[in-house]
């Protein structure tokens, strides 16, 4: 048998909202908010318009000052901000490049990755790979390798790149398509011993020296050792014992290893030693 249902009747002029009701003063009074917002943020595109940024941000920080003193506002506290680009668009040049052609490239490096570790799992149960590694930062690295490492000069100066050492799958798939790698150094994948020959875990300069320069595994170990090699590029050009001709020393990593003790256990040195040489891409996929 049905139970009866009880019905809740809403006074007059009120309505339903997910937290509960509004009167109709409310809905008015929040009428008035949206129309009071609307003409501050008009206001503040005014200023930026024509005053620019800088005096947008100075205005800003003198409402939130006369906030605080005159009623005692604190503005809230948030250590997680919304993602916002460091560039403003305005200032973005147009893509040196296709886009198209990039993206297409990109996928294939990524899928070659994974059918690469894939396939390795399946010939040997547990052999492992850090497949999600790679997959995350294939942008971060075909940008990179397509418009920002510095191939050697005549001076001999170039940039310097300690890889990610849980992405060597995507580096050794884009080897691939670039005819460094021979299809079979793929299948056998982290089993160096086979016949033939293998891939190496990890960048591992003394199994593969033609190939790896820098050991970056254990993690940490990859931006401990950019920094000193960024300091000891400034030390030798700082002295006249090296022409200075803009090279940079890169260090990925992940979000994880920036836990390790060796990754910011020297950071105050790049900071100290104004190590402008150095660049620090952090892949953020936890």
């Amino acid at each position: 048998m049905a139970e009866a249902q009880e019905t809740e009747t809403l006074p007059i002029g009120t309505q339903p909202t997910q937290s509960g009701t509004q009167t109709g003063a409310q809905v008015k009074t929040n009428g008035i908010e949206v129309l009071e917002t609307r003409e501050w943020l008009d206001s503040l595109d005014y200023v930026l318009s024509h005053g620019g940024p800088e005096r947008a941000g100075r205005l800003l920080q003198h409402l939130a000052l006369h906030a605080r003193r005159e009623a005692g506002i604190n503005l809230p506290f948030s250590a997680t901000t919304p993602y916002q680009n460091t560039i403003p668009s305005r200032q973005q040049p147009p893509f040196p490049g296709s886009q198209e052609m990039e993206r297409r490239i990109k996928s294939l490096v990524r899928w070659n990755a994974m059918a690469m570790v894939v396939r390795a799992n399946k010939i040997q149960e547990g052999i492992g790979g850090h497949i999600s590694t790679f997959a995350s930062a294939a942008t971060l690295y075909e940008v990179a390798f397509n418009h920002f490492f510095q191939a050697s000069t005549e001076s001999g100066d170039r940039d310097i790149v300690y890889f990610q050492g849980h992405a060597a799958p995507g580096i050794y798939a884009r080897a691939y398509l670039e005819g460094r790698i021979p299809k079979e150094k793929l299948e056998n994948f982290r089993r160096e011993l086979k016949p033939g020959g293998g891939l190496s875990s990890y960048p591992h300069p003394w199994l593969m020296p033609e190939f790896w320069e820098f050991p970056t595994v254990s993690m940490g170990l990859g931006p401990i050792q950019a920094i000193y090699h960024a300091r000891f590029i400034k030390y030798l050009e700082n002295r006249g014992l090296k022409t200075s001709t803009g090279g940079k020393v890169w260090a990925f990593m992940g979000d994880g290893e920036m836990d390790e003790p060796e990754s910011l256990g020297s950071i105050t040195l790049a900071s100290r030693e104004r190590l402008d040489n150095l660049i620090f891409v952090v892949n953020c996929n936890l």
